[in-house]
């Protein structure tokens, strides 16, 4: 179990503190709705997350760069060697990498499970192997490397209240809030990630809505249920966000408000896929800004929490 972290800074030299801009700055650029919901944490944890999603992304790009198969391995064994010098405390503040000093510092003053990393570097060489999955346990398995694993890294970074009830399967529901953002995800990019030659969604569910020959234009395979086939998955992410969501009464009110912020614009995002299935065949599905900014003001109302509260209450009694 992880016990809530408390906010007062961490002590920061001035090239850690540039380390932290530089990482800050990557998630600005690169994963807006992440940024949301991260920009509503107090400055400690705001910089926390930030370091855990640069170095993320670094290993997400190694994936899906146009580098052959064999580099992106040795690639990816390079980022894994940078990870154990970090558990060690082999990087120095001076260091040429700023994500590696960022993550340092984060790994000293936050319990964040370093070996989460290790499990995203594993679903990326999953990636470069070109894997597929025959059923959902084996997608799952996948999942639980890319997503959940960042979940529970993440739950480092809040921690949890003191005399939270249930707090002991807080990391269980961060993983499984991951999951329901990774499945949300590979509904969204269905079609870009046909054109770069992969596929996500299980063989079983494919084969079972006739979609087996796969997505490589704006319209679904011919004779095939496609809606039912988006449907059927919505309703599987809503079950995980369902079970994640009892994660939330767990947090402190910021790090609950970035959690249901984040989590929330991927629901929202569902709802749209669910509406319209056929649009993540047409391109990529998104929110706008003033919605994205709705989903974060509900969640630092701590709406989301106190609903969830209620409704574990109403199963108690």
């Amino acid at each position: 179990m992880i016990r809530t972290v408390e906010s007062p800074a961490p002590p920061a030299s001035a090239p850690v503190l540039a380390a932290y801009s530089y990482c800050e700055a990557v998630t600005g650029q690169q994963a807006r709705n992440f940024a949301y919901g991260i920009r509503l944490l107090p400055t400690p944890k705001r910089r926390a997350m930030s370091a855990l999603y640069a170095f993320s992304r670094r290993v997400d790009d190694i994936g899906d760069g146009a580098l052959t198969d064999d580099v992106k391995a040795a690639r990816l064994a390079d980022t894994r060697e940078l990870l154990t010098r970090i558990r060690e405390g082999r990087v120095d503040e001076d260091d040429t990498d700023p994500v590696a000093v960022a993550l340092a510092h984060t790994a000293e003053h936050f319990p964040i499970p370093l070996g989460g990393l290790d499990e995203l570097i594993d679903g990326v060489l999953m990636d470069v192997r070109g894997e597929t999955y025959e059923t959902w346990d084996d997608l799952k398995a996948y999942c639980r490397c890319v997503a959940g694993a960042i979940g529970r890294l993440s739950l480092g970074v809040f921690g949890t209240e003191p005399g939270a009830r249930g707090a002991e399967r807080a990391p269980e529901y961060a993983d499984t809030l991951g999951l329901a953002l990774q499945l949300t995800n590979i509904l969204r990019d269905v079609r870009e990630d046909a054109e770069g030659g992969r596929t996500y969604l299980p063989a079983d569910d494919l084969a079972k809505f006739g979609c087996s020959a796969g997505f490589s234009g704006p319209n679904p395979p011919e004779g095939s249920d496609f809606a039912g086939l988006v449907h059927f998955e919505v309703r599987r992410a809503r079950a995980l966000f369902a079970e994640g969501y009892r994660l939330l009464p767990m947090l402190d009110r910021r790090s609950g408000a970035c959690v249901a912020a984040m989590a929330g614009i991927y629901r929202r995002l569902l709802d749209r896929i669910e509406r319209d299935p056929l649009a993540v065949l047409r391109g990529r599905v998104s929110l706008p800004g003033h919605e994205k900014a709705y989903v974060a003001v509900r969640g630092l109302s701590g709406l989301d929490a106190r609903h969830v509260s209620r409704r574990a209450v109403r199963r108690r009694a």
